[in-house]
């Protein structure tokens, strides 16, 4: 039976815990995020043209959401677990009646929570002084919330296997931030040579971007029914090894 009240007690939790410091998890990713824009926008916007009749600024606002929902998300439920971990209160979560597949959707529905609005806060700037429009809000979402949910599980894994706070930032630092800027944030990879356009198709992160970019302008880099399978497949693997991780209780329990 599903211990529906301990799942949405453990999900308010994680909501309030990245809230009581929301200028730190919210506000400054955004203003973060904006000067990328600032900067990029402005300097390149009169020299680069990817899509026709389509500023740069505006190719690259839907990148920089995707960019801020997927390092949030995963900032998210990493540095919830690992301060758990470090702190020793992980130990009265596990000693609650909940179950790992109970703790996982708790943690990754507040991952998705946070990297939402964060990229929620971006996307209204963007459409305020951008003129910036959408084709299809269904692939928007769908793409804002599947991404968000598969960072917010690898966070999840970076914290189990991660024993303190030094391997945690290694992780973010060596995978998760190259992943993130070479997924086609601030290009188009038919822009690249041949090779590292090969390269680029083995990044899942940058179907999550090419997918999403495509809500807004109909046009994609790759099919996007293969960017949602790409993204479906991974979100699964990393769901179904964080669900083997937390049910044998590796570096959990010990």
């Amino acid at each position: 039976m599903i211990n529906y009240a301990g799942c949405w007690a453990l999900f308010i939790k994680e909501i309030r815990r990245f809230y009581s410091v929301v200028v730190q998890t919210v506000f400054a990713p955004v203003v973060a995020t904006l000067l990328y824009l600032l900067v990029f926008g402005q300097v390149l916007d009169t020299q680069i043209d990817v899509y026709s009749g389509l500023d740069y600024s505006q190719f690259i606002i839907p990148g920089l959401v995707m960019m801020a929902i997927l390092q949030n998300a995963f900032a998210n439920t990493s540095s919830s677990l690992i301060q758990s971990k470090m702190h020793g209160n992980l130990t009265f979560v596990l000693l609650s009646p909940i179950s790992p597949l109970e703790l996982y959707v708790a943690f990754v529905g507040a991952a998705i929570v946070r990297g939402v609005a964060v990229g929620l806060a971006i996307l209204v700037v963007g459409i305020i002084w951008f003129d910036l429009s959408w084709q299809s809000p269904l692939w928007i979402m769908l793409f804002a919330i599947l991404s968000a949910a598969m960072m917010g599980g690898l966070g999840m894994l970076a914290g189990i296997i991660s024993d303190k706070y030094d391997h945690l930032a290694a992780f973010q630092n060596f995978v998760i931030m190259p992943l993130t800027f070479l997924s086609g944030v601030f290009y188009s990879i038919h822009a690249l040579p041949g090779v590292w356009q090969e390269i680029s198709q083995f990044n899942p992160f940058f179907y999550m971007v090419d997918g999403f970019r495509y809500g807004f302008f109909g046009q994609s880099d790759v099919s996007v029914y293969l960017s949602l399978s790409v993204t479906l497949l991974f979100l699964l693997i990393v769901s179904a090894i964080n669900l083997i991780l937390l049910h044998k209780g590796v570096k959990i329990r010990e």
